[in-house]
């Protein structure tokens, strides 16, 4: 978060629309030939846009194990991971479907199938779960916080293994009959997590500069 001049008035947030993406080859997306290229050129994935291969069981283990490194104050560990395995996507679809007629009624057949697809996208999926700990001494939105880096830090694990990830969210993040189903009502869902391979080069986003989303604060306001 930006921190504010005293006495300025509210940076504006910069209208992405009108910015210009960086001059790159989408062959430089992602690049891991160093840690710092990397970071530099990360780019998310579209789900739908992901084929075969995905992260086998092992690497999918390992890209959990990463995204568990993540800042977490008090050692809570306020997340978990569920995999949705292939063998159960058509369960996932159901229910999506299922939960998408209950929260907005409708007899529109292409919608309903469009809501299945979500389902199916990618070859892996993870849904991360926020558990926080709503009598610890932390605040929960210290938690919920570590539940958000800990989604970024699965991107992280996935693009360092030569995948490319996706975090969604959208409705069914929000809809208590999709979140009954991976956890309890304490629970929220941090992201739908899609891992596997871009089926065409990805391409370059709109990105702030620096100067357009940071400031120096000269302290507080005299009196």
């Amino acid at each position: 978060m930006a921190a504010q001049t005293s006495g300025e008035n509210p940076p504006v947030k910069p209208n992405v629309a009108t910015m210009t993406p960086p001059a790159r080859s989408p062959a430089m997306l992602n690049d891991r030939s160093t840690l710092l290229n990397y970071l530099k050129t990360r780019r998310s994935g579209r789900p739908r846009d992901m084929i075969e291969p995905g992260p086998d069981e092992a690497q999918l283990a390992e890209i959990i194990e990463i995204a568990a490194r993540t800042p977490d104050h008090g050692k809570l560990f306020p997340w978990r991971f569920v995999i949705v395995p292939k063998a159960r996507r058509d369960n996932f679809a159901e229910l999506l479907r299922q939960a998408f007629e209950g929260d907005a009624p409708i007899n529109d057949e292409r919608k309903l199938e469009a809501v299945e697809r979500i389902a199916r996208q990618a070859p892996a999926l993870v849904v991360v779960m926020s558990t926080p700990i709503a009598s610890h001494k932390v605040p929960v939105w210290e938690q919920e916080l570590s539940a958000g880096a800990a989604c970024m830090n699965m991107l992280h694990g996935a693009h360092a293994f030569g995948f490319v990830g996706g975090w969604i969210s959208g409705w069914p993040a929000y809809s208590e009959h999709v979140r009954n189903a991976f956890g309890g009502s304490h629970e929220r869902i941090a992201g739908l997590m899609f891992i596997g391979t871009p089926s065409f080069p990805l391409e370059e986003r709109p990105r702030p500069v620096a100067s357009m989303i940071s400031t120096v604060w000269s302290g507080p306001a005299s009196g």
